[in-house]
């Protein structure tokens, strides 16, 4: 393959520099024909297929590709040449082993002149890129899957999403988003290798159970997972599926010896293709799954548009509230406790929180205290009401000659069972110059109940600091806490609704004998008693009848500002004892 004209020398140097390069590349190369056909292979190429080079003298290159398609183009190639020119292609193929299957390769296909002027044969370069080829699968596998359950992730999901709501041919889309019960517990009690173990267990029983052509299972985040399913789908039978993957979820798993129980809440959107947006789909599933889980665990619950628009606006509003506190739409407003002796006298001021949207009717602790704890609020929230209580508690002071009422607090369960309760109220305590004497902290049964904290611990130090406890019951039941835990508890205050169930126009005898019963436990303890939400002069005599020595509500004083309780302040002379 020298040009005309060349020295002999020259030639003869040129042949064996080709004939080295030729045997010892590292890359396979076959010379062949203008057909295709095999004149000479190298070794390398015979290595690369698995079988001795001499072997694959006389057969079609074409041939040892592993797919016709492929076969197709090699011998279109071959082709399409155009002679004398400088035409290079570069594509991939597999060919053949004769052991091992495909292989991937590289191929470069170029021309080398003959002695002929006016003719060039084809050069068939072979690159082996299997290797490479497997990890570029590898890289694109993990790219759209969950490493721990091989699930398809919420990237590749929600691409799938998008096709099939995108699809308006027919059929309905159904997206299931569920999401495990307390898995937290069990991965933190039983460890990260038991909880892999598990997810990976739910993993397949979900494959199980949503195992049609149509429908996709991914995981979507640590311990949530999702569900499309398309085509001619019901109500029913979505609803049906769901609850036997909630019942499969809920059969015991066992780790070791250890057979743990899993429940699951899920949410179940239904809808035509292409009346949704993806995005929509998604934010309807999880609204829905949110009010699942709020109703109980191992519930499921059906989109229904109606109810979702309210639950927008609730997690609108969840969203808003670090906003509000900022610009100071939050307001304390404080309610004095009177006694029920004939004087008047009110012996402490009762805080609460108050939050004033703008052009909407203002929300109470009820209705806007969850919605915090949806988004880790409450403790801001908290930390704001103590301080500035006692800061308002402190201008009190200054302004005022006579004895102060004391200023009760009722704690937000969050900020009760916060390890740095007793540092926080300390520490606004002595910032504000003020005996821990006069401030009274205010929790219910579930808060002193509740297993997320040590809120007996901190009670008890408070309790040791002069802090003086309040326990809110809603029957005598609450009031065994008190001996059972030696809670350090000064007051107890029934609540507005047993106030109302008690005192009420139909109340009967066995109604009034609880309520007596409660009082007198009250009174075996050596704890005083008051009542809130008092309406109505009935309720407020009633009480005092019974032994109440010190009630709140309505019927005597709305709710005040600070600057309106410290000009009251000014004006009376109340007494700091019940």
């Amino acid at each position: 393959m020298n040009q005309p004209g060349d020295p002999p020398g020259a030639r003869y140097a040129a042949s064996d520099r080709f004939a080295a390069l030729f045997s010892h590349a590292p890359l396979g190369i076959a010379l062949t024909d203008a057909e295709g056909t095999i004149a000479e292979a190298n070794p390398a190429l015979g290595s690369l297929l698995g079988m001795d080079a001499q072997t694959l003298r006389g057969r079609d290159f074409a041939e040892l590709t592993s797919t016709p398609h492929d076969a197709a183009m090699m011998r279109a190639l071959l082709a399409a040449h155009a002679p004398n020119s400088d035409d290079r292609q570069q594509f991939e193929t597999s060919l053949e082993h004769a052991d091992d299957g495909p292989v991937r390769t590289k191929i470069t296909l170029s021309y080398l002149p003959s002695d002929e002027p006016s003719q060039q044969y084809p050069v068939v370069m072979v690159e082996d890129i299997n290797d490479l080829h497997l990890l570029h699968e590898t890289l694109r596998w993990q790219n759209v899957h969950d490493p721990l359950t091989g699930l398809p992730n919420i990237g590749s999901f929600r691409n799938q999403l998008e096709t099939a709501v995108a699809d308006q041919s027919g059929g309905q889309v159904a997206l299931i988003f569920l999401d495990l019960d307390g898995f937290r517990v069990i991965n933190d009690g039983l460890g990260a290798d038991a909880g892999d173990r598990m997810l990976r267990t739910v993993a397949s029983k979900l494959r199980s159970v949503f195992d049609s052509a149509d429908t996709v299972v991914a995981r979507l985040t640590g311990d949530g997972f999702g569900v499309l399913m398309r085509g001619e789908l019901t109500t029913h039978a979505v609803i049906t599926q769901v609850e036997a993957a909630l019942a499969t979820l809920g059969e015991p798993i066992y780790v070791a010896d250890t057979g743990v129980g899993l429940s699951a809440s899920a949410g179940i959107v239904l809808r035509a293709a292409g009346t949704l947006s993806a995005t929509e789909m998604e934010r309807a599933a999880e609204i829905t799954l949110h009010r699942a889980k709020e109703s109980g665990r191992a519930k499921w619950m059906l989109f229904e548009p109606e109810l979702t628009s309210l639950d927008r606006e609730r997690y609108r509003l969840s969203a808003s509230i670090a906003g509000a506190l900022e610009t100071g739409q939050f307001e304390l407003l404080y309610q004095p406790t009177v006694k029920l002796d004939g004087s008047n006298e009110f012996p402490v001021v009762n805080v609460s929180l108050q939050w004033n949207r703008p052009e909407s009717a203002p929300l109470s602790p009820e209705e806007f205290l969850p919605m915090a704890d949806a988004t880790g609020m409450t403790m801001p929230l908290g930390r704001w009401l103590l301080s500035e209580s006692l800061s308002a508690y402190s201008r009190w002071r200054q302004a005022t000659e006579g004895k102060l009422p004391d200023l009760c607090v009722r704690l937000p369960v969050r900020l009760a069972i916060d390890d740095d309760l007793v540092g926080l109220v300390r520490g606004e305590l002595e910032r504000h110059s003020l005996p821990s004497g006069t401030l009274r902290l205010c929790a219910d049964s579930s808060t002193v109940l509740d297993p997320r904290g040590e809120v007996l611990d901190s009670l008890a130090v408070l309790g040791d600091l002069g802090v003086k406890l309040v326990l809110a019951v809603s029957g005598a039941a609450d009031l065994e806490l008190i001996h059972r835990h030696k809670l350090p508890v000064g007051f107890v205050v029934m609540t507005g609704r047993i106030v109302d169930a008690l005192l009420d126009e139909d109340s009967n005898p066995a109604t009034v004998r609880h309520l007596e019963h409660l009082i007198q436990s009250a009174r075996e303890l050596g704890v005083r008693i008051g009542a809130e939400g008092v309406r109505t002069e009935k309720q407020a005599r009633q009480l005092a009848e019974l032994g109440v020595i010190a009630a709140r509500g309505e019927f005597y004083r709305e709710a005040l500002s600070a600057d309106d309780i410290q000009a009251l302040l000014a004006k009376t002379a109340p007494t700091a004892t019940t």
